[in-house]
């Protein structure tokens, strides 16, 4: 089992969802968040950005987490390869972080591992 987390551009979010279900890939977890890479917005004070303020320098962007079976992972990293990137690409597009887990344990009924998710 693995944690897929993608960090994406706010626009691309209806597109990657698109995908994703396409893959039958259909549970995942949408945070809006902040952040920066290599590409930094230049100190200009505070921005505003759908009504709220924003710290300068951090850009906004949205996470998804994907927990998911193994035989999905390269599935759902092509999903987001795909419809996440702009054009031809770009500074800023994002990343997708890979991470083992150990465990997964359904609230509802007890179920663990594969079954859980």
């Amino acid at each position: 089992m693995k944690l897929i987390t993608a960090i994406i551009q706010p626009d691309k979010l209806d597109a990657v969802r698109e995908t994703l279900i396409k893959a039958e890939i259909t549970r995942i977890t949408v945070t809006r968040c902040t952040g920066h890479g290599r590409h930094q917005q230049a100190d200009q004070g505070a921005d505003l950005y759908r009504g709220q303020s924003v710290v300068p320098n951090l850009l906004p962007k949205i996470r998804l987490d994907i927990a998911c079976n193994d035989e999905f992972v390269e599935i759902a990293i092509s999903a987001i390869l795909q419809s996440a990137r702009h054009e031809s690409g770009r500074i800023g597009d994002g990343k997708i972080f890979l991470t083992e887990m150990q465990e997964c344990i359904r609230i509802g009924t007890g179920e663990r591992g594969r079954e859980a998710i």
